[in-house]
């Protein structure tokens, strides 16, 4: 990987006049073919199956990029390899202080055990890092199998967030299961894929890719979907 301070002085479609850090990594790998690069940052779009990716890492980097006013470019050839840049503008102002010290007073004094559930490592760990800047103690596991385990064990979560489709059991399956013992307990779905949209409606979810305060949203909303749905019970 190489790291190279460039300036752009003819905007183009991707990218601004400017100062920017260019990141490239290359591989010598089999390549993509034309139908594959022209898919590659689409979220979701991955040519591995269920439980082996989830077509979300070049996606959230583009993604991410493209919000900082920079951007991601992919060249690629069958039997040569593989070559990503990604943009990143250089600011010309310092960070506020104040600013980047102050957190969200949504669920800024969040307490509590969370229960965190994907089988993507990538995904599963950003989650963690952002549920433990929101407070939250987080333990996690690879699969609804595992963390029924270290329920089994004596884990007693405040709240579940967990991916909804994973090999084996779902997540939406794994929330039934602990809510039979806990159904006061805060559930979140965590899912992107089309064809599980509308899938238990009773559940709230978070679609992927997600950002920090998409997620602080989706958990201050907790309490009040809990509340409203032990309202509609009495």
């Amino acid at each position: 990987m190489s790291a190279i301070r460039e300036s752009v002085r003819t905007p183009t479609s991707s990218l601004k006049r400017g100062h920017y850090v260019r990141l490239s990594v290359a591989d010598t790998g089999i390549g993509m073919d034309e139908p594959t690069l022209a898919r590659a940052v689409e979220p979701f779009f991955s040519t591995k199956g269920v439980g082996k990716g989830t077509g979300l890492g070049l996606s959230m980097a583009h993604g991410l990029a493209a919000q900082l006013g920079g951007a991601l470019s992919i060249q690629s050839s069958l039997g040569v390899g593989t070559n990503i840049e990604l943009w990143l503008p250089i600011s010309a102002t310092l960070p506020e202080t104040d600013e980047a010290v102050m957190t969200s007073g949504a669920i800024s004094h969040a307490r509590g055990v969370v229960l965190l559930v994907d089988d993507e490592d990538v995904v599963r760990d950003s989650t963690a890092d952002m549920l433990e800047e929101f407070g939250y103690e987080v333990r996690q596991a690879d699969s609804a199998e595992a963390a029924l385990m270290l329920v089994a064990k004596g884990l007693s979560p405040d709240l579940l967030v967990t991916d909804h489709l994973m090999p084996g059991m779902t997540g939406v399956d794994l929330a039934r299961e602990l809510l039979q013992d806990r159904p006061k307990m805060p559930v979140l779905i965590v899912s992107g894929y089309a064809e599980a949209e509308g899938i238990a409606p009773d559940l709230p979810r978070l679609t992927k890719p997600f950002r920090s305060s998409e997620l602080e949203a989706a958990l201050s909303r907790l309490s009040t979907f809990s509340t409203g749905k032990q309202a509609e019970k009495a």
